[in-house]
């Protein structure tokens, strides 16, 4: 008898005896997913519990036979995959590198997101992303770290102010992709990742419980890494700079303080009034720095604000631009990849939410959770660091890139949403 259970999909409602509208039965031959929705959408939705209906039964290895499309057994195998590892799925007959390509990326990015701090620090996170670009693309990268105090020297003061009181220094990756091999070539994007490998919240401690799963909070970086990987797969014949701002947010004698006024490359004075709101702080210099190397198209992505999933939830990602073509440009690539994107509120007016009496703005509102509007405040305060007033920017929050616990759709941990949407939007003109 095989050690791997055969599932297959069907258009018919399930046997009576398994129950009404039931989407699971079993014959001989093994499990069936019954896709009686006539919608497409909510067929995939169906796949992907199911799937987590069959795992929780302690089946880890599937065949997926018959007939499947890709996208099919995509759903399956995220809602099939666990943190832990250990599932195997067999893909159906026909041409299987796409879903091998995003496998890769995805398996990636769910890892060293879910992998313990202890293990995965801003250094560590930096070699893991430039060990899998190389891999994929060896005559066609080179990177660049700065580390430490060294940041300083190079200008990086938000980077360098949160992550200095830890033991493992913060640091600065920037990864030049260039098919090209000229060292001329523009840029056609630059990736901009927030990598907080651990966030205790600083002097704005976190209680205990929301502390726990904080090893999430370099999901952006994890994120913009593996969807540079995915269009690289994908055929990506332009140049990309991926730029990483890796820290770890912790208490210390040297820490930085409630009250602390750092002055940025661009002038920019700001007033830390909320040492949680880390995450804008090192993607200002990551978006600086973009700036200076003149990319054509910005995108950043972090693991931002509970605002924005207190907004959207965790099946979609939010997306602010003030480049609203942009906006509608990721928002589209989101939903030929059938991931959850929603555009939330973003103007210029919103740079000015977050006033300070002794800089030209606060990282936050004094407020909890930033008070309302705040993972548009949170967008404002960036905009003030993006070059050309904000055109050809898009930042993602990623709301539904982490799982505390597990639900009807993933198992607790990374999901990978917004790595696909990503890598469309690199091959996009």
């Amino acid at each position: 008898m095989s050690d791997i259970l055969n599932v297959t999909v069907s258009k018919q409602a399930a046997p009576a005896q398994w129950g009404t509208n039931n989407s699971l039965s079993m014959n001989a031959e093994g499990q069936v997913i019954h896709l009686t929705d006539t919608d497409y959408k909510s067929q995939l939705s169906t796949i992907q519990t199911s799937a987590r209906q069959i795992q929780s039964l302690g089946v880890n290895a599937v065949a997926l036979a018959e007939s499947w499309d890709i996208e099919q057994q995509w759903s399956f195998y995220l809602g099939f995959t666990t943190a832990k590892g250990g599932q195997t799925v067999v893909w159906a007959e026909g041409d299987t590198t796409e879903l091998n390509n995003r496998k890769l990326a995805f398996d990636w990015s769910k890892n060293v997101t879910n992998q313990s701090p202890q293990d995965m620090y801003p250094l560590a996170l930096a070699n893991s992303s430039i060990n899998l670009i190389t891999e994929l693309a060896p005559d066609c990268v080179t990177h660049e770290i700065v580390m430490g105090d060294d940041l300083l020297e190079n200008g990086w003061v938000g980077l360098h102010s949160v992550g200095r009181a830890s033991i493992h220094p913060p640091v600065m990756l920037t990864l030049d992709y260039n098919p090209t091999k000229d060292k001329n070539a523009p840029i056609s994007t630059a990736l901009v990742g927030k990598g907080i490998t651990f966030d205790s919240g600083g002097y704005s401690i976190k209680a205990s419980e929301g502390m726990l799963s904080m090893k999430c909070d370099m999901g952006g970086a994890a994120t913009v890494t593996a969807a540079l990987a995915l269009a690289i797969s994908r055929g990506l014949n332009k140049r990309v700079k991926l730029i990483l701002c890796c820290a770890e947010n912790l208490i210390g004698g040297n820490a930085y303080k409630l009250g602390d006024i750092l002055t940025y490359k661009n002038g920019t004075t700001v007033e830390i009034v909320n040492t949680d709101a880390e995450g804008r702080v090192v993607l200002a210099d990551g978006l600086l720095h973009a700036g200076e190397l003149k990319a054509q198209r910005v995108i950043n992505a972090a693991t931002l604000t509970g605002a924005a999933m207190m907004a959207v939830g965790s099946d979609y990602n939010a997306v602010f631009g003030l480049d609203k073509p942009f906006v509608a440009q990721g928002l589209q690539a989101a939903e030929l990849e059938f991931e959850g994107a929603w555009a939330l509120p973003l103007e210029k007016f919103h740079q000015k939410a977050c006033p300070s009496p002794y800089a030209d703005t606060a990282n936050s509102r004094a407020q909890k959770g930033g008070g309302q509007g705040g993972a548009s405040n949170a967008a404002g305060f960036l905009s003030r660091f993006v070059a050309n007033e904000g055109q050809n920017w898009l930042h993602f929050d990623l709301a539904g890139a982490f799982n505390p616990a597990g639900n009807g759709k993933y198992s607790a941990g990374a999901t990978g949403m917004g790595v696909r949407t990503i890598a469309r939007i690199l091959l996009d003109d």
